[in-house]
């Protein structure tokens, strides 16, 4: 599902027009969205059910670059997480 489809599957569902949708969709996972907002203040966005998202810390690592061989470090980073709730995972596994 891509994020058209996710739009139209919001819109049918929920019983809102596809704009609507559109802006729903926007506003929650854009890169200034909400959930990005409050991972960029360290918190995190639990959806009961559903599952979590948080920030973890990626540790500085050496790697390859995939062109020469050679050897290459990596930065630290953080990263977006996310964890599926129990009711997520019961859904895929009945």
């Amino acid at each position: 599902m891509n994020k058209v489809e996710l739009i139209e599957g919001l819109a049918s569902r929920a019983n809102l027009s596809k704009a609507d949708a559109g802006r729903a969709v926007e506003a929650l996972f854009s890169g200034d969205g909400v959930i990005a907002n409050e991972l960029r203040r360290g918190g995190r966005v639990q959806v009961t059910g559903f599952g979590t998202f948080q920030v973890r810390d990626r540790a500085a690592r050496t790697g390859r670059d995939p062109r020469t061989g050679q050897p290459i470090q990596i930065k630290a980073a953080k990263v977006p997480a996310f964890k599926a709730g129990q009711v997520l995972k019961d859904a895929l596994n009945p």
